[in-house]
């Protein structure tokens, strides 16, 4: 017998600044992050913290203190002992995930109201020890007699002390030994996506998101531990242009790539969370819906061409709603980086490419203005944790302001990995 799903709708949403990582440890842990966002968005509901079902957290690089920071996040909200609290992890998709298991939980009528979204701190991922100084401090904690002791410091090499970067590690595939980055020249290559094309789609990314910095609704201020506001997206740039980009050297791929940091992602803090509720619970609570989470979508690939996931997680959906590309109102395509959304647009236009991977004719040119009109993750950056959920708030803004009926947001997963929701506005 089909089960019948039971709707699920958006009710609201809110993100706090996102604050670009600029070599020292920012002020905000991600649970602080998380709490100053759920803070303002559950301090307009007509319900309490306690009401919620549960909170679904999503958070890459989460401290060693708050590793199931979802359970930490509903108890320093309020909720009370008994909302139970939990965290997801698919990295970039973290966020979507979280929305994700809320969304099925709701439609099977396990949960009513639930609170979902991420963050993280990437400013503060960790600092770890190498290897051989792992080796060594185990063996220093195993010596008793002061002979070893004295043996072991004769062993010590200034070597053991050089640093790992945790979040380089993260960033660097373990099956294919590339990074991030290196996927995204992967792509540029694939599909002949020029520097000066990168540099352009980057600019417009800065362009766009200080355009829409004047309407944005579902930005919390965030508040440190000495007073100090932090209002706007610091990662913004408003002088940002071509020419400029133009100068900076190849990160990934030296010294004959394009892939910099001019065209890629900012590392960045931040968090982003929205309220999802049953039928019943927008009756009992007289919500007022935003729009209806519809459809979920994942798929895989091979890592090294990670960039592409988001065709690969869409396209279904679009089949099994029978829409096209240019159907939807407004399309989120994670900016991992530029190279990395404008393959996704020529795949799709790709006859030989598509009939190949994903067994479908060519899908056509998708229109670009329907395309992060907000700017992205290159201008307002990507604290993995959050990003899959900041930019179904974006699709919720646009289709508010654009009066859309549908969007769409998807996003690359490092691991070869992609995601999409299809959302419905009910304005």
């Amino acid at each position: 017998m089909e089960r019948i799903l039971k709707p699920v709708y958006l009710i609201d949403g809110a993100r706090t600044q996102f604050l670009k990582a600029r070599g020292v440890p920012g002020p905000f842990s991600a649970c602080d992050l998380a709490v100053q966002a759920g803070r303002g968005l559950l301090l307009r509901q007509p319900f309490l913290p306690s009401h919620l079902d549960e909170v679904i957290l999503g958070c890459a690089a989460p401290a060693p203190d708050e590793v199931n920071i979802g359970r930490i996040l509903a108890l320093r909200l309020g909720c009370g002992d008994k909302v139970p609290g939990w965290t997801v992890m698919r990295n970039c998709a973290s966020g979507m995930q979280s929305l994700d298991s809320a969304l099925a939980n709701i439609q099977l009528g396990r949960s009513h109201l639930v609170l979902a979204g991420g963050t993280d701190a990437l400013s503060r991922a960790a600092v770890l020890l190498s290897d051989a100084m792992v080796q060594w401090l185990a063996r220093w904690n195993g010596a008793r007699a002061l002979g070893q002791k004295l043996a072991l410091l004769g062993r010590l090499r200034p070597a053991y002390f050089k640093p790992v970067i945790g979040l380089l590690k993260g960033l660097t595939d373990p099956v294919v030994g590339l990074s991030m980055g290196q996927t995204a020249e992967n792509l540029a290559c694939r599909f002949g996506i020029t520097r000066a094309q990168m540099d352009a789609y980057a600019v417009q990314s800065h362009q766009r998101a200080v355009a829409a910095r004047a309407g944005a609704r579902d930005i919390v201020p965030l508040v440190d531990a000495s007073g100090r506001i932090y209002s706007e997206d610091d990662g913004i740039r408003s002088d940002a242009n071509v020419e400029k980009l133009a100068t900076l050297k190849p990160v990934f791929d030296k010294p004959y790539g394009n892939i910099t940091a001019g065209n890629s992602s900012q590392v960045t803090d931040g968090a982003a969370l929205l309220l999802l509720a049953s039928e019943e619970a927008v009756a009992r609570w007289q919500l007022r819906p935003m729009a209806r989470l519809v459809d979920s979508q994942w798929a895989a690939l091979d890592p090294a061409q990670m960039g592409l996931a988001p065709v690969y997680a869409a396209t279904p959906l679009l089949q099994r709603h029978g829409l096209g590309l240019n159907d939807l109102d407004v399309w989120e395509i994670n900016e991992a980086f530029a190279a990395q959304v404008l393959a996704c647009i020529a795949a799709w236009q790709d006859a030989a490419w598509c009939r190949e991977q994903l067994g479908v004719g060519a899908l056509g040119a998708l229109d670009v203005q329907r395309l992060n009109p907000y700017g992205g993750a290159i201008a307002l950056g990507h604290p993995v944790g959050a990003s899959g959920a900041r930019i179904v708030l974006q699709v919720l803004r646009a289709l508010r302001e654009r009066g859309g009926r549908r969007g769409i947001a998807s996003i690359c997963i490092g691991g070869g990995q992609g995601g999409a929701l299809l959302i419905e506005s009910l304005s």
